[in-house]
């Protein structure tokens, strides 16, 4: 707890044995109340290490739901329980649990309602090993999403986000997709609502057991978050109504 909030760390996991305990032995519990864990039907034994590390909240789906329902189950369990804030954090190690403690301080002074963990501010991105190709695509979506939303992030698909319980009430984040563009259609949302989102600089890994995604998806990826951002300045421009955005 930190201002007298609750702090709840969620874990999309899917095949996340091998990097679980590390990233749990780095969560500051000091400050954190509770973890959820949802595993998407891995093929592992992400859910026997999970209860093993007396996780307390375990959620299994029975079919793979895709990266968003991951996230959908999450957030769902997140409010039911009375998070105030609420920090996505991949499993694979990818992410140092430990920028925790400066996410959730930022929103619980109220400076912003949303925090991401930037990959590309201090060039991370390149020094944690992530491949020059996804670095280029990484930088050319986020300018181009820049200028079609009007914000100024250093990016957009960062997997290291902090919501406050408002955030996550206002939006429907079960109105959009399962898939990987899940993370865009949200942050449609919460730019569309009005929310501001805050950055802070963070190292990143990249190594065998960290969960990314093969060429073709990530191209499929790349076009779905250009097509969210066209929704996007077209409903403020009034001239689309995507229902995930507008109701």
């Amino acid at each position: 707890m930190i201002n007298n909030k609750k702090v709840t760390v969620v874990l999309p996991a899917y095949n996340a044995a091998k990097t679980l305990e590390k990233t749990i032995g780095e969560i500051p519990f000091d400050i954190v109340d509770d973890i959820i864990l949802c595993d998407d039907n891995s093929t592992d034994n992400t859910v026997d290490l999970a209860k093993n590390l007396n996780i307390k909240h375990i959620i299994s789906h029975n079919v793979n739901r895709g990266y968003g329902g991951n996230q959908k189950s999450l957030y769902d369990k997140a409010i039911a329980i009375e998070s105030d804030i609420v920090i996505m954090l991949h499993p694979d190690y990818q992410y140092t649990p430990k920028l925790i403690i400066s996410m959730v301080s930022i929103i619980s002074q109220d400076l912003y309602p949303v925090v991401f963990g930037s990959r590309i501010l201090g060039g991370g991105a390149l020094k944690g090993g992530m491949p020059m190709y996804k670095y280029i695509a990484n930088r050319f979506l986020t300018f181009t999403q820049n200028v079609l939303v009007g914000a100024k992030l250093s990016e957009y698909h960062t997997g290291y986000r902090a919501f406050s319980k408002e955030v996550l009430e206002t939006i429907d984040f079960n109105a959009i997709s399962d898939d990987f563009v899940f993370d865009n259609q949200m942050l449609g949302q919460i730019f569309y609502k009005g929310f501001e989102i805050g950055e802070v600089t963070c190292p990143t890994k990249y190594f065998e057991e960290a969960s990314s995604i093969n060429f073709k998806r990530s191209a499929i990826y790349g076009i779905g978050c250009l097509k969210v951002s066209v929704q996007y300045r077209l409903a403020k421009w009034g001239l689309a109504k995507p229902k995930y955005l507008v109701g």
